[in-house]
């Protein structure tokens, strides 16, 4: 495109939409793009080029649709990633409708996953990406998505469960959380002594059940547990004069200014002229730092380029 667009939000947009998987979160990203694209005469053609882009993705989504083919491209590791593992009939499928935006068959039918699921779960203000994969003593069982995982999510409905699974995972290193499903099937006394044993064998773990509205499912609270398990930063950018982004972007402990706008764009750190900072490594808001500055947790960058 002939005019070159300095706006962060934009060229953040651009890196989503090339990196994208499907139509759909194309047309995410090329509508963002737009809404940040610039509005002087000058970019008139860049507009037009975009709308005629996001006019032909339109089009193609409508034509999946109508066709009954999936638009899915592949599977990508979200940022941040936590895989479902446990036997057939664990509850792992009721626990990701739970949990996410994902609709997966749930039976009482042995194996009825056979192949990955994937579901969004929004929590504070980020989203991470839950996989629910076949169980482990099915011919489908995925072991390789559970070695590069982020987080593992055991559904056991007995603690002999525990073992077996890690066991077919020698070399999974991501955190793991012992989640005992079907727990309004037992007994308070029955509940007391699981939980002890767990507590005794220093286990992240939460007895939760995925029965709608039953008092004690314990969903808000995994939801937060599963998001602890993540070292991340969430940081939040801005734009001169306008309020923060909505969703952070997902960083590592220890990254700095650079790294956040290298995570923009590769070699976008080079065209600053000035940063300035608000949150909890500023020393005051507005202040201005450099690119070596390292960030914290909930802290908002402001980038002005040359």
């Amino acid at each position: 495109m002939p005019i070159n667009v300095n706006d962060p939000e934009y060229l953040s947009a651009e890196k989503a939409f090339h990196e994208a998987l499907n139509p759909e979160d194309q047309l995410i990203a090329l509508n963002k793009m737009i809404s940040h694209a610039p509005s002087h005469k000058g970019a008139e053609n860049l507009r037009q080029q975009l709308t005629t882009r996001r006019k032909k993705l339109e089009t193609q989504i409508e034509k999946k649709k109508k066709t009954g083919k999936s638009t899915q491209i592949g599977i990508k590791k979200g940022e941040m990633q936590a895989v479902l593992i446990g036997k057939t009939n664990s509850g792992k499928s009721s626990i990701l409708k739970t949990l996410t935006n994902s609709s997966p068959k749930i039976s009482e039918i042995k194996f009825t996953t056979n192949e990955a699921i994937i579901g969004i779960m929004n929590h504070q203000n980020t989203q991470i990406q839950l996989v629910e994969i076949p169980a482990i003593e099915g011919e489908n069982f995925d072991k390789g998505a559970a070695h590069t995982a982020d987080t593992l999510l055991f559904v056991i409905t007995d603690l002999e469960e525990i073992k077996k699974i890690e066991k077919k995972l020698p070399l999974a290193e991501g955190k793991k959380i012992i989640i005992f499903n079907k727990s309004d099937q037992l007994s308070p006394e029955e509940k007391r002594k699981i939980k002890a044993n767990l507590q005794s064998k220093k286990y992240n773990f939460m007895m939760t059940s995925s029965i709608p509205n039953w008092p004690e499912n314990g969903i808000e609270e995994l939801k937060e547990k599963i998001f602890q398990s993540f070292e991340i930063l969430r940081i939040y950018t801005k734009q001169p004069g306008k309020e923060k982004e909505k969703r952070p972007m997902i960083m590592k402990p220890g990254s700095t200014v650079k790294d956040a706008a290298e995570k923009i764009l590769k070699g976008f750190s080079k065209k600053i002229k000035q940063a300035k900072i608000w949150g909890p490594s500023s020393k005051f808001g507005g202040q201005v730092i450099g690119l070596n500055h390292k960030l914290k947790d909930l802290d908002v960058v402001e980038f002005k380029t040359k």
